[in-house]
């Protein structure tokens, strides 16, 4: 599959088959997480839908750049970024960190653009009037190795590797930091479907607390429980990415 860069840093493509796409899934990294673990997913997504994996600074080709620590600085920048994609239906989702701030984003692109999504997915993160900010960034690189193992995921084992360690780190502080410092709000609505998806053995959430999500949505709710801990989606992937497809047809 070919990769290509729109004309954002903020996002790599995973390109429709031919021609300008019928629509487009945005997809928000975990805090420390990159691009590339959705690139397998556009094949799957069915004709005509282009992914766009979102390139946090501070990482991958963006390693050079500074890394941003809060919230709302990201959700602006993201929604900026979005701005000239959004000419066909345009659908987010976001995995722990990343589902709060696709919350964030759908805010601003609905309540200063007047541009409402598709759809909003949410995977393993508290809603926002519900989040409870982790300390962990508190307690310095120690507390946040030993978050980032008891979570698991492919994180813990870049953390473990003295070479990639000095190199990974950084990105992972500054999106702590965020987690750390996002607090608790009123449940402001979005005006288009949430889907929320977790796994039924997240050591830091439960499918119960997903169902909070229904009251960030006029227009409707649904929620998807897999086998599987924080990082459910990995193994599994299919079952995730047809449920999303189908939402997306």
């Amino acid at each position: 599959m070919t990769v290509t860069t729109v004309d954002s840093a903020w996002f790599r493509r995973y390109p429709a088959p031919a021609g300008r796409p019928t629509g487009r899934l945005v997809c928000l990294p975990h805090a420390g997480g990159t691009a590339s673990v959705f690139h397998p997913w556009a094949q799957q997504l069915g004709p005509g839908v282009e992914l766009l994996a979102a390139r946090y600074p501070g990482r991958q080709e963006r390693i050079a750049e500074p890394c941003i620590e809060s919230m709302p600085a990201l959700a602006d920048a993201v929604t900026a970024a979005l701005l000239p994609l959004v000419d066909v239906p345009v659908a987010l989702f976001g995995h722990s960190m990343g589902a709060s701030l696709a919350y964030e984003v759908a805010l601003r692109l609905e309540n200063l653009h007047g541009v409402r999504l598709s759809g909003l997915y949410v995977s393993s993160r508290m809603a926002p009037h519900r989040v409870q900010p982790k300390e962990a960034y508190l307690g310095g690189d120690p507390a946040i190795v030993e978050e980032v193992r008891r979570l698991g995921g492919t994180d813990a084992d870049l953390l473990a590797d003295p070479d990639l360690y000095d190199l990974v780190m950084p990105a992972i502080r500054a999106d702590f930091r965020i987690v750390g410092t996002y607090q608790p709000r009123p449940a402001h609505p979005v005006h288009c479907p949430v889907a929320a998806y977790t796994g039924d053995r997240d050591p830091g959430i439960r499918p119960e607390d997903m169902r909070a999500w229904a009251d960030v949505t006029t227009e409707g709710f649904e929620l998807s429980v897999l086998p599987g801990d924080h990082f459910y989606l990995n193994g599994q992937r299919d079952a995730l990415v047809r449920d999303l497809a189908a939402r997306l047809a």
